[in-house]
């Protein structure tokens, strides 16, 4: 039988305090919200059909590839739900169910009535850009290209930026103090110069970039994490553990880390919003991800290309402000969750 642990007096008085921001918890959840429609963007915005049901039979064009002749075409290549001989084929035998956005991020419009970029109709609810491609498509494959590399850069940055702050707190000496003027080199790096030119040898990918980004930004947490050691690895309960035959792993794991991890999630949200900062900075400079992906930073690149296509960086513009703008109300409501001066429903 399985028993469900209480949560703590300490826990609750956190929760209580998150929830006293009403500004840091609407934008949690909306930000939440927002978040996971991005995850599932192919069921928003997709050139395929959600359902199609054709002569009796029902095709998943969303899941799986079918070729033409399925449908009483002449070739065996992959279907064009888009193409009118198509559509005009599966009328003919039953019917299709299209996402609400009947574009992805990368489908162009052959149908405009203005050329390219075109303004907000019926058709793009906020125009296309200057290929023929939805803004709306593209910023919400965007929104989740942002956030999922901005979490993912987050949490790498946390792991590696905890355990150097732990190992120089805890041993201290001549580990801190090589390892601290190595982090005051490092730090120095020009960090845009060095992107320009890996940028110039090796075509940037998601992966490389999050690799690349990773090197220069661990060290946010750690002079946090640090402090938190030095001050706490000559307390009594840790000398005890030590006299007790505990391993160093083992007491800076469990004795010491969770009271550095007080600190350390508070600045979690900041470090994700510096992150997705950075890559759209990237992106509007042309060293970010490989052209054509969708994002926010090259869709603010060609707003400052297209001054007279004004939705094209008042949409990307709106997006990024509104969700850095929901993770920083989010941070604070965390710094006060965790402040131990902070009694519910203070301000």
């Amino acid at each position: 039988m399985l028993f469900l642990r209480k949560p703590s007096s300490l826990a609750c008085r956190r929760w209580a305090n998150f929830r006293a921001n009403k500004r840091g918890f609407w934008s949690l959840c909306l930000f939440l919200v927002l978040f996971f429609l991005a995850l599932g963007a192919e069921f928003i915005a997709n050139d395929n059909p959600l359902l199609v049901k054709f002569d009796g039979k029902y095709y998943f064009p969303i899941f799986s590839s079918y070729p033409e002749t399925a449908f009483g075409g002449d070739f065996e290549t992959e279907t064009r739900y888009r193409d009118p001989y198509v559509k005009k084929l599966i009328d003919a035998k039953g019917w299709m169910i299209w996402p609400p956005i009947p574009f992805s991020y990368n489908t162009i419009n052959y149908d405009l009535q203005e050329p390219a970029p075109s303004p907000p109709s019926r058709d793009n609810w906020l125009g296309t850009d200057d290929q023929g491609r939805d803004v709306l498509a593209r910023i919400i494959y965007g929104f989740r290209i942002s956030v999922l590399f901005g979490l993912t850069l987050t949490a790498l940055t946390s792991v590696v930026g905890i355990a150097a702050g732990a190992v120089q707190g805890y041993f201290g000496g001549k580990t801190d103090l090589f390892m601290q003027r190595f982090i005051e080199i490092w730090g120095g790096m020009p960090v845009l110069y060095l992107l320009i030119i890996m940028a110039s040898l090796v075509q940037p990918n998601f992966w490389w970039l999050l690799i690349l980004m990773l090197l220069f930004s661990w060290m946010s947490l750690t002079h946090v994490v640090r402090a938190e050691f030095l001050k706490t690895r000559n307390f009594d309960y840790v000398r005890a553990a030590r006299a007790l035959g505990a391993s160093d792993v083992r007491i800076m794991a469990k004795h010491i880390l969770p009271n550095a991890m007080v600190a350390t999630l508070t600045l979690m949200p900041f470090i994700l919003d510096h992150s997705i900062s950075t890559l759209t900075a990237l992106d509007y400079l042309g060293l970010g991800l490989p052209p054509g992906s969708p994002s926010l930073g090259e869709l603010l690149n060609q707003g400052k290309n297209n001054l007279q296509a004004p939705w094209l960086g008042i949409s990307a513009f709106c997006v990024i402000a509104a969700m850095l703008t929901l993770l920083i109300f989010t941070g604070e409501a965390v710094r006060d969750a965790f402040d131990p001066r902070k009694t519910t429903g203070s301000k």
